[in-house]
């Protein structure tokens, strides 16, 4: 079970690499909108600098929900969707490996552009790793989250946006966390610590909730 389950991440992650487009989309997308933030307040670096935490969590917010569609949508238009729930793996755990590997493809890359792009917003170095941490720890549940309103939208014809709408509420705990996670120890002492545990508390819980509740919604699609 365990070799099926890792072959179909490898699987998922080698069609996002021959297609393209995911990952690469979002990174794109969050360098525009923190290369365009800039314009819009004006040059003080001193105040890039101290709102830099939440500008970008709020980006990459944003840009993981450009890439939700791709979830399942090919599968489902392809039949591939109707023949996974026939494997060994259960469905809840295929629909795991198939969110695991979007994380791999869109957000990690994001995480890994977010330092860089933080010294557009003249971001303190010493920041780095507390941002660096609270993106590795959180950014999972984007992915987790989101595959819930991927799945509810799986039969909807263009469905990205729709699904971006269902989701984007669950994902303020995160975003409120992640910035706390991010720059709350220059604030309040303790608050990084604390915003960086209760980030953790809800990727966990969206670890379990998010596969069981996508694939009720895959059955659900199927059915009809």
């Amino acid at each position: 079970m365990s070799r099926a389950f890792l072959a179909l991440i490898a699987r998922d992650v080698a069609l996002a690499a021959r297609v393209g487009g995911g990952g690469g989309m979002a990174v794109f997308f969050f360098l525009t909108v923190v290369a365009i933030v800039p314009l819009g307040i004006g040059p003080d670096l001193a105040l890039l600098g101290r709102i830099a935490p939440g500008l970008l969590w709020v980006a990459l917010l944003l840009s993981s929900l450009l890439t939700l569609d791709r979830l399942f949508q090919a599968d489902y238009e392809d039949g591939t969707l109707d023949i996974l729930p026939m494997s060994a793996l259960p469905l809840e755990l295929t629909v795991c490996a198939k969110i695991v590997a979007h994380w791999l493809t869109t957000g990690l890359p994001l995480v890994v552009a977010a330092p860089l792009l933080g010294l557009l917003l003249n971001l303190d170095v010493a920041h780095f790793p507390p941002l660096l941490a609270a993106m590795l720890v959180g950014t999972p549940a984007l992915s987790f989250l989101g595959a819930i309103g991927a799945a509810l939208t799986v039969s909807v014809r263009r469905g990205g946006l729709l699904a971006s709408l269902l989701v984007l509420p669950f994902y303020i705990p995160v975003l409120i966390f992640g910035v706390a996670a991010a720059g709350g120890a220059a604030a309040v002492p303790g608050a990084a610590h604390q915003g960086l545990l209760l980030l953790g508390a809800v990727t966990l819980v969206s670890l379990v909730v998010g596969p069981v509740a996508s694939a009720a919604a895959l059955r659900a699609n199927m059915r009809t």
